[in-house]
Protein backbone atom coordinates (compact mmCIF):
# COMPACT_ATOMS: atom_id res chain seq x y z
CA UNK A 1 0.00 0.00 0.00
CA UNK A 2 1.44 3.27 -1.09
CA UNK A 3 -1.04 5.81 -1.41
CA UNK A 4 0.99 8.29 -0.15
CA UNK A 5 -1.34 11.44 1.78
CA UNK A 6 -2.86 14.88 0.97
CA UNK A 7 -2.55 18.66 2.43
CA UNK A 8 -5.26 19.18 4.41
CA UNK A 9 -7.14 22.74 3.44
CA UNK A 10 -7.75 25.45 5.29
CA UNK A 11 -11.75 25.00 3.61
CA UNK A 12 -11.88 29.13 3.16
CA UNK A 13 -13.70 31.10 0.59
CA UNK A 14 -10.64 31.26 -2.37
CA UNK A 15 -8.58 28.68 -1.10
CA UNK A 16 -9.62 26.13 -4.08
CA UNK A 17 -10.22 29.33 -6.48
CA UNK A 18 -6.37 30.50 -6.40
CA UNK A 19 -5.18 27.15 -5.84
CA UNK A 20 -2.11 26.88 -8.30
CA UNK A 21 -2.62 30.62 -9.03
CA UNK A 22 -0.96 31.65 -5.57
CA UNK A 23 -2.21 29.21 -3.03
CA UNK A 24 0.22 26.20 -2.72
CA UNK A 25 1.07 23.72 0.02
CA UNK A 26 4.62 22.97 -1.22
CA UNK A 27 7.48 25.88 -0.70
CA UNK A 28 10.20 23.53 -2.51
CA UNK A 29 7.99 23.47 -5.37
CA UNK A 30 6.52 26.39 -5.41
CA UNK A 31 8.53 29.27 -3.96
CA UNK A 32 10.91 30.80 -6.54
CA UNK A 33 7.83 31.95 -8.19
CA UNK A 34 7.70 34.44 -5.51
CA UNK A 35 10.69 35.95 -5.80
CA UNK A 36 10.83 39.44 -3.87
CA UNK A 37 7.32 39.09 -3.19
CA UNK A 38 5.11 39.04 -0.48
CA UNK A 39 3.52 35.51 1.32
CA UNK A 40 1.82 34.29 3.89
CA UNK A 41 2.62 30.92 5.91
CA UNK A 42 -0.82 29.28 7.58
CA UNK A 43 0.28 27.04 10.53
CA UNK A 44 2.46 26.13 13.55
CA UNK A 45 3.94 23.07 13.17
CA UNK A 46 7.65 21.94 12.55
CA UNK A 47 6.72 21.91 8.40
CA UNK A 48 5.11 25.59 8.62
CA UNK A 49 7.99 26.84 10.24
CA UNK A 50 10.60 24.85 8.19
CA UNK A 51 8.82 25.78 5.16
CA UNK A 52 8.43 29.67 5.94
CA UNK A 53 12.42 29.72 6.93
CA UNK A 54 12.45 27.97 3.06
CA UNK A 55 11.01 30.70 1.85
CA UNK A 56 12.56 33.62 2.73
CA UNK A 57 15.52 32.34 0.55
CA UNK A 58 13.36 33.97 -2.38
CA UNK A 59 10.23 36.28 -1.00
CA UNK A 60 10.72 39.26 0.12
CA UNK A 61 8.93 38.73 3.24
CA UNK A 62 7.38 36.04 4.72
CA UNK A 63 3.97 35.97 7.25
CA UNK A 64 3.77 33.32 9.64
CA UNK A 65 -0.23 33.01 10.62
CA UNK A 66 -0.65 30.63 13.65
CA UNK A 67 -4.05 30.23 15.04
CA UNK A 68 -2.60 29.81 19.11
CA UNK A 69 -0.64 32.24 20.45
CA UNK A 70 2.61 29.61 20.96
CA UNK A 71 4.09 27.76 17.87
CA UNK A 72 3.63 23.68 18.49
CA UNK A 73 7.09 23.38 16.44
CA UNK A 74 10.11 22.63 18.16
CA UNK A 75 12.14 24.70 20.56
CA UNK A 76 15.37 24.97 18.15
CA UNK A 77 13.05 25.76 14.68
CA UNK A 78 11.23 28.48 16.70
CA UNK A 79 14.34 30.13 17.71
CA UNK A 80 16.46 29.81 14.73
CA UNK A 81 12.88 31.41 12.57
CA UNK A 82 12.42 34.57 15.25
CA UNK A 83 16.26 35.40 14.39
CA UNK A 84 15.26 35.87 10.47
CA UNK A 85 14.71 39.08 9.69
CA UNK A 86 12.19 38.60 6.50
CA UNK A 87 10.20 36.72 9.00
CA UNK A 88 7.09 38.30 10.55
CA UNK A 89 4.73 36.59 13.02
CA UNK A 90 1.03 36.85 13.77
CA UNK A 91 -0.51 34.95 16.38
CA UNK A 92 -4.15 34.12 17.55
CA UNK A 93 -5.34 34.41 14.18
CA UNK A 94 -7.05 32.58 11.67
CA UNK A 95 -7.36 33.47 7.44
CA UNK A 96 -11.04 34.11 6.84
CA UNK A 97 -10.89 34.02 3.18
CA UNK A 98 -8.19 34.58 0.26
CA UNK A 99 -9.23 37.22 -2.10
CA UNK A 100 -7.71 38.38 -5.89
CA UNK A 101 -8.02 38.87 -9.42
CA UNK A 102 -6.91 37.70 -12.64
CA UNK A 103 -3.57 37.26 -11.74
CA UNK A 104 -3.72 35.65 -8.52
CA UNK A 105 -3.61 36.02 -4.93
CA UNK A 106 -3.95 39.41 -4.01
CA UNK A 107 -4.70 39.54 -0.03
CA UNK A 108 -6.36 37.49 2.87
CA UNK A 109 -8.63 38.55 4.89
CA UNK A 110 -7.42 37.78 8.86
CA UNK A 111 -9.55 37.24 12.07
CA UNK A 112 -7.88 37.71 15.83
CA UNK A 113 -9.53 34.38 17.30
CA UNK A 114 -9.31 36.36 20.24
CA UNK A 115 -10.42 40.10 19.38
CA UNK A 116 -12.55 38.96 16.29
CA UNK A 117 -11.28 42.11 14.64
CA UNK A 118 -10.92 41.48 11.07
CA UNK A 119 -7.83 42.93 8.92
CA UNK A 120 -6.83 42.69 5.32
CA UNK A 121 -3.27 41.35 4.69
CA UNK A 122 -2.07 42.07 0.89
CA UNK A 123 0.11 39.41 0.01
CA UNK A 124 1.76 37.61 -3.17
CA UNK A 125 0.77 34.03 -2.06
CA UNK A 126 -0.46 31.46 0.43
CA UNK A 127 1.27 28.69 1.87
CA UNK A 128 -0.39 26.05 3.35
CA UNK A 129 0.71 23.67 6.31
CA UNK A 130 -1.46 22.46 8.90
CA UNK A 131 -1.21 18.90 8.52
CA UNK A 132 -1.63 15.64 6.43
CA UNK A 133 -4.50 13.69 5.89
CA UNK A 134 -3.53 10.03 4.92
CA UNK A 135 -4.80 8.20 1.85
CA UNK A 136 -6.37 5.50 3.94
CA UNK A 137 -9.92 5.74 4.19
CA UNK A 138 -10.63 3.13 1.21
CA UNK A 139 -9.24 0.38 3.65
CA UNK A 140 -12.18 0.60 5.91
CA UNK A 141 -10.68 -1.27 8.82
CA UNK A 142 -8.82 -4.12 6.40
CA UNK A 143 -5.43 -3.65 8.38
CA UNK A 144 -4.11 -1.14 11.86
CA UNK A 145 -4.38 2.65 11.53
CA UNK A 146 -3.23 5.00 14.12
CA UNK A 147 -5.15 7.38 15.52
CA UNK A 148 -4.34 9.74 12.75
CA UNK A 149 -5.16 7.23 10.19
CA UNK A 150 -1.54 6.32 9.24
CA UNK A 151 -0.90 2.50 8.82
CA UNK A 152 0.93 1.18 11.12
CA UNK A 153 4.33 -1.05 9.87
CA UNK A 154 6.40 -3.47 11.63
CA UNK A 155 9.56 -5.26 10.81
CA UNK A 156 10.20 -4.96 6.91
CA UNK A 157 7.74 -2.60 6.31
CA UNK A 158 4.63 -5.17 6.77
CA UNK A 159 1.18 -4.20 8.39
CA UNK A 160 -1.16 -5.89 10.75
CA UNK A 161 -1.78 -8.31 8.02
CA UNK A 162 0.47 -11.16 6.75
CA UNK A 163 1.96 -10.12 3.27
CA UNK A 164 0.37 -6.59 3.39
CA UNK A 165 3.29 -3.94 3.30
CA UNK A 166 3.01 -0.34 3.36
CA UNK A 167 5.39 2.43 2.03
CA UNK A 168 5.84 6.13 1.85
CA UNK A 169 3.56 8.84 3.51
CA UNK A 170 0.88 6.56 4.13
CA UNK A 171 2.31 4.83 7.30
CA UNK A 172 3.33 6.30 10.27
CA UNK A 173 7.34 7.21 10.61
CA UNK A 174 9.14 10.47 11.59
CA UNK A 175 9.95 11.67 8.33
CA UNK A 176 8.20 12.40 5.40
CA UNK A 177 9.87 12.99 2.27
CA UNK A 178 10.33 11.66 -1.69
CA UNK A 179 13.69 10.13 -0.30
CA UNK A 180 11.97 8.36 2.92
CA UNK A 181 9.36 7.46 0.35
CA UNK A 182 11.20 6.02 -2.50
CA UNK A 183 13.61 3.89 0.49
CA UNK A 184 10.33 2.47 1.95
CA UNK A 185 9.11 0.76 -1.86
CA UNK A 186 12.38 -0.46 -1.92
CA UNK A 187 12.34 -2.06 1.15
CA UNK A 188 8.89 -3.26 0.79
CA UNK A 189 9.39 -4.66 -2.17
CA UNK A 190 11.95 -6.48 -1.06
CA UNK A 191 10.18 -7.92 1.80
CA UNK A 192 6.80 -8.73 0.01
CA UNK A 193 9.07 -10.77 -2.90
CA UNK A 194 10.79 -12.61 -0.02
CA UNK A 195 7.35 -13.44 1.82
CA UNK A 196 6.10 -14.60 -1.22
CA UNK A 197 9.55 -16.72 -1.70
CA UNK A 198 8.49 -18.25 1.83
CA UNK A 199 4.85 -19.05 0.70
CA UNK A 200 6.93 -21.92 -1.69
Amino acid sequence: IATGSRPRFLDVPGEKEYHGRGVSYCATCDGAFFREKKVLVAGGGDSALEEAMFLTKYAGEVVLVHRRDSFRAAKVLQERAKKNEKLRFVLDTVIEEIKGGSKGVEQVMLRNVKTGEVTAEPVDGVFVFVGNIPNTQFLAGAVELTEEGYIKTGDLLMTSVPGVFAAGDVRKKFLRQVSTAVGDGAEAAMAAERFINELE
